[in-house]
């Protein structure tokens, strides 16, 4: 390949990373159709890229389950203490998990018959004692009850509360998004169960759609706290089985400071729950990316684009999620008990800011100054040149532009003191603002030409501070709107 071919591959395969992955071998062609060799090697790229980082989708304890699993499965029948298998339920780096009868109590359970490299060292197995024991002691209708932990033959068993029904995962995979109202009760629910967990110093590092479950009964359950935090003071100087700067659990669902190898604490749960409701809601991961790598520095870099933007939903729940999904753990709620809280506050009290709501703001105080500049200016014009054109023209821009303005500080309190109106303020005065800063743009470029021909500055000056205005009504506030709302530009 020569070094034009080389450069002309680097350039497209650059341009084909934002591409739709389903149409981007389309465009290549399109883009490179009398060279194969180019198209080749820029696809090969595109499918290594696309490829790089899978691992992140997953937990890291599961890409490395058949290198860490020694353990032979148990066949439907066998006997493993009081417990009889039924069948394999699933695997996972931290073992097999059973449907299983317990004769001993007559009920059916989930077994988790823990990997061999976990309970290898004593060390090891009085940790997971540990925390088999903090588990038990979560006793929240929505978080799966532990029952009991075996010790048989050497091996480690947990025998926890069968739940039979779909995960979270499932149900957004299977494209049916909640009402309103079934997605306020999940996030309630799965608030509480947290809540609890959180009151006795345990911090789940794992909670993701796969880890929540919907029973049969449709009560919500939050499983699997293999991978929880329990604090010092439950673990009583227990050795930590996970080290500072180890990275756990999934982190498509982690908070940054958790992808970044930090302490964690609650606030890590605040963040996965933030981006678990988020997806639940619309079936898109707040930082979806063409790779999972892509998906990851959204995560540690770029804001979500509020929910508002995709679903309908209260204000009250946008603003809570906006809430958990910033990127400081300060900006967030500091447990999962505050989150409830905030969830459960009466539908019309004052709500977190959408993310660069500020910015929104700051843009409707500018285009009043702007207004109230073009009036000024235009009475300026009118002492200048007294002439029924130019006192027409100042007349209408003053009407035009007190109206403006009247709107645009509407909004502005609205955004402040009742933003659960907002948006159907905005929709409301959508038109008649956009038309009012049009009319305006246009009265200042008349008044250009009523200047041009005897002062060239002032002249020139109207024609900007009309293009301004133009601009900012045109390319500036749906830019800045749709980054505090989620509004299309």
């Amino acid at each position: 390949m020569t070094p034009e071919q080389g450069r002309r591959v680097r350039d497209l395969f650059e341009a084909a990373v934002d591409h739709d992955p389903a149409s981007v071998a389309a465009w290549v062609a399109r883009e490179a159709p009398d060279d194969p060799a180019v198209r080749a090697e820029v696809l090969s790229l595109l499918d290594h890229h696309s490829r790089a980082g899978a691992f992140l989708s997953q937990p890291i304890v599961e890409q490395a389950s058949e290198l860490l699993a020694e353990d032979e499965p148990l066949a439907p029948g066998a006997t493993v203490g009081t417990y009889t298998i039924v069948r394999e339920l699933g695997r996972g780096g931290m073992g097999r998990v059973y449907l299983a009868s317990d004769a001993r109590l007559g009920r059916t359970v989930a077994l988790k018959a823990l990997a061999p490299h976990l309970v290898r060292e004593p060390s090891q197995r009085e940790r997971l004692r540990g925390e088999a024991r903090a588990a038990a002691a979560l006793t929240h209708a929505g978080i799966c009850t532990v029952y009991a932990l075996e010790e048989i033959d050497g091996d480690l068993y947990i025998a926890t509360e069968f739940v039979d029904g779909l995960t979270l995962g499932e149900l957004i995979r299977s494209e049916r998004r909640p009402s309103r109202d079934e997605l306020l009760r999940t996030a309630r629910e799965l608030a509480a169960a947290l809540a609890s967990a959180h009151a006795k110093g345990i911090v789940h590092r794992d909670l993701k759609p796969d880890n929540v479950m919907r029973g049969r009964d449709g009560h919500l359950k939050v499983l699997d706290f293999g991978l929880a935090r329990i604090s010092a003071e439950m673990m009583e100087g227990a050795p930590r089985l996970t080290q500072p700067g180890m990275l756990i659990g999934t982190p498509a669902y982690m908070a940054p400071e958790q992808i970044n190898g930090l302490p964690v604490d609650a606030r890590a749960d605040v963040f996965a729950f933030g981006v678990l409701l988020y997806e639940y809601a619309c079936g898109v991961h707040p930082f979806a990316a063409s790779t999972a790598l892509a998906t990851v520095a959204r995560v540690l870099e770029s804001d979500a684009r509020p929910l508002v933007a995709h679903v309908d939903v209260s204000s009250r729940l946008a603003g809570v999620i906006a809430r958990c999904l910033q990127k400081d753990p300060a900006d967030r709620f500091g447990s999962a008990a505050e989150l409830l809280g905030a969830l459960d506050a009466p539908e019309d009290e004052p709500q977190p800011a959408a993310p660069h709501a500020t910015w929104w703001r700051v843009h409707q105080v500018v285009i009043g100054v702007l207004y109230i500049a073009g009036a000024i200016f235009a009475w300026q014009i009118k002492e200048w040149i007294e002439t029924p054109v130019s006192v027409s023209i100042f007349l209408a821009l003053g009407a035009a532009a007190t109206i403006g303005g009247v709107l645009r500080g509407h909004l502005v309190f609205t955004s402040v003191m009742n933003p659960a109106r907002l948006t159907k303020e905005r929709a409301r005065t959508a038109g008649a603002t956009r038309l009012l800063d049009l009319l305006t743009a246009s009265l200042l470029f008349a008044d250009a030409v009523v200047m041009a021909a005897t002062g060239a500055l002032p002249a020139v000056f109207a024609l900007a501070l009309g293009l301004g205005i133009a601009l900012a009504s045109l390319v500036l506030e749906p830019a800045t709107t749709a980054a505090a709302f989620g509004d299309e530009p």
